[in-house]
């Protein structure tokens, strides 16, 4: 890290816009301040402004021309976003006048900031764990309220609170294990086996618990893969467009119109479903089709959630059991009774006993997509989850998973009749990868991998 640096970026879009933020962190922020800002009313210098004021006047360049007006934020460290003398200063958000500030601003000292670097600074400056800050680029990234919900829990620490109470119990018992084996003759109270296991048992339920929330933030995060099946003709590229509002399946009266699979993303309410409309599932005739109901099926195999659909207007055939056969055990599949505008010729009791979502709609009425909209919630969202700490990424799971097989490691160690040596080398290793996921004990390379994904200027 260069640290003795004094960093600068834009932190508002490249784009024209009211106006344009600059922010200026480091040892020379206030230096870099005074060269290139005077404030029209007051008689101060900007390095002499009080932490948290701001003052009107003008940016120039290193001749004294007048660049443009605007507001100069002063923040003193260490009560800075950075942790550092940082200065936030404000002018028109026009392209042009906002890179000739920035370009003034690199001339009297900053140097560029790289991508996520006054985040990173606020971390190594104790300002935020690296939950935390991971937190700070979620809030960035969340294109929905229950990803924005799950990234202010990230970054308000409760995910880094959780942890820690985790870490802080497995410090403890470390303590007495070590105390135990170490000063014998002490009259110290003797730690037995029983209690031990007990003990990191529950450690176990809790690190388990944490585990269990991040197939919902992936959730969140990056959408749930979606397929509409069903036999040919049932309107399943109807309900297509109707979730992405768009003409994107060709539909026809003709059975088997859809020949492979067509995919769009498309959100619904808090939830981004990765949608793929596949060919009707039926004995194909000929070798194009064929091939079209082989990916349908493999398609539903991998997917996360089935939207299964049958033709009120229609007899229930073998074609159906085929979808019956192929939805029968897996969690998270909505049977949508379609073209029930249409006079009823299916069998609806025998879908109700098969599946507990069951929906009935036209595909042709636009108010159709707040009731599949309500079950997909009812389905997917838990508040509960959303409010409160959540596995957000692939490197927190990593790091929960290895700490969770340290303590299943060490209780089956004791079980066993191994030393309790053995058993503190486990759990200390146990207790590094959570300080890994805090970030409290942990490379520069993982911190440097963790900014990486940042956008300039944050």
């Amino acid at each position: 890290m260069r640290l003795d640096d004094t960093i600068a970026a834009i932190s508002t879009s490249r784009a024209v816009g009211g106006i344009s933020v600059i922010r200026i962190s480091g040892s020379r922020a206030f230096d870099i301040a005074d060269m290139i800002f005077t404030p029209v009313s007051a008689k101060i210098l900007p390095s002499e402004m009080d932490g948290y004021t701001c003052a009107y006047g003008y940016y120039s360049d290193g001749e004294g021309n007048k660049i443009d007006d605007g507001v100069l934020t002063v923040f003193r460290c260490p009560k800075s976003y950075t942790g550092e003398d940082c200065v936030e200063a404000s002018c028109h958000g026009g392209i042009y006048v906002t890179e000739k500030l920035l370009r003034r601003i690199y001339e009297a000292g900053a140097v560029p900031a790289e991508g996520g670097e006054f985040t990173k600074r606020a971390f190594l400056n104790g300002k935020m764990s690296l939950t935390q800050a991971e937190g700070v680029m979620d809030i960035i990234s969340a294109d929905g309220e229950a990803y924005h919900r799950c990234a202010e829990a990230l970054r308000d620490g409760r995910l880094y609170g959780r942890i820690r109470g985790v870490s802080d119990r497995l410090v403890h018992l470390l303590g007495e294990i070590a105390a135990w084996v170490d000063y014998p003759e002490e009259d110290i109270p003797e730690v037995g086996d029983d209690n031990i296991i007990a003990e990191l048992s529950d450690i176990l339920d809790e690190i388990r618990r944490i585990q269990s929330t991040y197939d919902y933030g992936k959730i969140i995060r990056e959408g749930i893969d979606t397929v509409i099946c069903g036999k040919p003709n049932v309107g399943k590229s109807t309900i297509m467009n109707l979730l992405t509002g768009c003409e994107r399946s060709i539909v026809t009266s003709a059975a088997g119109t859809t020949r492979d699979i067509v995919e769009e993303s498309v959100r619904l309410g808090d939830m981004v479903l990765r949608l793929s409309d596949t060919a009707g599932i039926r004995e194909a005739s000929d070798e194009v089709e064929k091939i079209g109901v082989q990916r349908a099926e493999s398609k539903l195999d991998s997917s996360r959630l089935i939207l299964a659909v049958f033709d009120n207007s229609r007899p229930f055939d073998d074609d159906d059991m085929k979808i019956f056969d192929k939805c029968r055990g897996r969690k998270n599949v909505i049977a949508i009774i379609n073209k029930c505008d249409e006079e009823n010729r299916l069998d609806v009791k025998k879908i109700t006993s098969q599946f507990d979502n069951v929906i009935n709609i036209s595909a042709k009425d636009g108010n159709s997509i707040s009731v599949i909209q309500n079950v997909i919630n009812d389905i997917f969202i838990d508040n509960s989850i959303t409010d409160n700490a959540i596995i957000a990424n692939e490197r927190q799971k990593l790091c929960i998973d290895k700490a969770e097989k340290c303590v299943a490691e060490a209780i089956s160690a004791l079980k066993f009749g191994d030393t309790l040596d053995a058993v503190n080398i486990i759990l200390d290793e146990g207790e590094n990868h959570l300080l890994e996921l805090t970030g409290e004990r942990t490379s520069e390379a993982v911190v440097n991998e963790v900014f990486s994904h940042f956008c300039v200027g944050k």
